[in-house]
């Protein structure tokens, strides 16, 4: 299934396409974003390092019906990205996102997480949701525990900022719907 655009109260949740390399190029490489990242993100972030993500990362998986990557927009301001949210058919790890530090606090990682948990459960017929953090990554973490997941295993991680404890957090199709019927 291809990626679909999505809308919240105040988002524009757009498909990923190249022609947005370019803004996350210029908001992406802070280390408050990526410290929390899977190590896999280059750091220092590369001068090309979106354009490669795009198009040899996102684009591909969504192309194989693996993954399902959106821009966030704030409806207020359509043309500006302030973030990344994507589902990836891998196990245990099918949700991941990123949001610019000056919009956090305000509940859009919320509602973005709540548009494509809805698409995973209903638009993609999946059984379970998982995702891996960060222990340390206190508001993944408390998105995590609003949106009634629960905490199912706890090992080491390699992340940009180094080797971390991981929680992997899951919510099944059916604990989701008696939470959102």
């Amino acid at each position: 299934m291809a990626t679909p655009p999505l809308e919240t109260e105040r988002l524009l949740l757009k498909p990923l396409t190249p022609e947005d390399a370019p803004q996350i190029q210029r908001i992406f490489p802070r280390w408050e974003i990526v410290r929390y990242l899977v190590a896999s993100v280059p750091w220092p972030y590369p001068d090309n390092g979106a354009q490669h993500y795009v198009e040899n990362v996102a684009l591909p998986a969504s192309k194989e019906g693996k993954g399902w990557f959106w821009t966030l927009r704030r409806k207020a301001e359509p043309q500006e990205v302030i973030g990344v949210i994507c589902l990836m058919d891998t196990p245990d790890n099918n949700r991941g996102f990123w949001l610019v530090p000056e919009y956090e606090g305000q509940g859009y990682m919320t509602e973005a997480c709540q548009a494509v948990t809805r698409f995973w459960f209903t638009d993609l017929d999946r059984e379970v949701l998982r995702a891996p953090k960060a222990a340390i990554n206190s508001r993944s973490r408390s998105l995590s525990e609003r949106s009634g997941m629960r905490l199912v295993r706890v090992e080491k991680g390699q992340y940009v900022a180094g080797e971390l404890d991981t929680e992997l957090w899951e919510i099944t199709r059916e604990e989701w719907r008696r939470l959102n019927p």
